[in-house]
């Protein structure tokens, strides 16, 4: 993991949508086969957004925040996973929603990835529904 450097730093929709977009299409879309209309709602402009970044300062991941404490969109490029940068981009979120005041925050988690937001102290609620035809589950943690 040391040989693989790279920053995470608060994200400017309008000045990083091409790279936040890109890896959510690679991410969500070709990997997943989430239909383009569903990820890109057209909303984008109202959420925070945070980017990862590797050493070559080419983007490998992305999520935002909304202003209610909803994470979401978390993707990282396949060649960058299990590296770090999901892990430090979910701390990023979680230090914003902190100085924003928020008490607590929610996210919506494909299945494979709720031992990852465990790790992170998520908890989650409720049951398995579908979305974008893959299986989720809700989950929260307070803002400590």
């Amino acid at each position: 993991m040391p040989d693989f450097a790279f920053t995470v730093r608060e994200a400017d929709w309008h000045s990083d949508a091409g790279c936040l977009r890109a890896i959510r299409h690679e991410v969500f879309v070709v990997e997943q086969n989430v239909p383009a209309e569903l990820e890109f709602e057209g909303d984008d402009d109202q959420h925070l957004h945070v980017i990862a970044i590797n050493a070559q300062g080419d983007a490998i991941g992305a999520a935002r925040l909304s202003a209610t404490g909803k994470i979401g969109r978390m993707a990282v490029l396949k060649n960058a996973r299990r590296k770090g940068a999901g892990s430090a981009m979910l701390d990023k979120l979680l230090a914003i929603a902190q100085t924003k005041g928020l008490q607590k925050v929610t996210l919506s988690a494909q299945l494979h990835a709720v031992p990852f937001y465990r790790r992170h102290d998520f908890v989650s609620s409720g049951n398995t529904y579908i979305e974008a035809g893959i299986a989720h589950v809700r989950m929260a943690r307070p803002i400590d």
